[in-house]
């Protein structure tokens, strides 16, 4: 048996939390007309009714304000492929939407084009928790792509699904 260490480090805590793979979502809205967003790893599916997903953001994120304001949020599950896209939409500055081919919905929710799944969102609840804010979003509308592989993100580094 393993002895079970306390912990003692945040750095600890982050390669203890990437044993576990998780998807990579692209959470965005349109704002002063331009596109908004933000990558977001912590992502899951809450309750069926009413329909809700979940994903929690660092307190200090600089977009997060921005993007609370608005009524609608897309939220797209990235492809494998999009790793770039991931990158960008992470990255403290420039231009995150450089590059990448999006579109947005009538009510301001903005989606990457070639993702899994599309969701088009409201912001339901927000509660703060820790050092990040765990946003329930209530799921207005919806697009999947099943046949689309989700790029994978593990043990800081992006991976492929294999087919068995």
């Amino acid at each position: 048996m393993r002895d079970i260490e306390p912990v003692t480090a945040a750095n600890q805590l982050r390669q203890a939390f990437g044993c576990f793979p998780s998807g990579v979502t692209a959470l965005c809205a349109y704002r002063d007309g331009e596109p908004v967003g933000l990558a977001a790893s912590s992502f899951t599916s809450v309750s069926m009714e009413p329909p809700l997903v979940s994903v929690c953001i660092q307190h200090t994120s600089t977009t997060w304000p921005k993007l609370r304001e608005q009524p609608r949020l897309g939220l797209s599950v990235l492809a494998e492929g999009q790793d770039e896209i991931c990158a960008r939409l992470a990255s403290k500055g420039g231009d995150r939407f450089a590059g990448v081919d999006w579109f947005a919905s009538d009510d301001g929710s903005v989606f990457v084009d070639g993702a899994t799944l599309w969701l088009d969102c409201t912001i339901h609840e927000q509660v703060a928790c820790g050092d990040h804010d765990i946003v329930l979003l209530g799921i207005q509308g919806l697009s999947a792509a099943p046949e689309t592989s989700p790029l994978v993100y593990h043990a800081s580094r992006f991976r492929r699904l294999a087919t068995v």
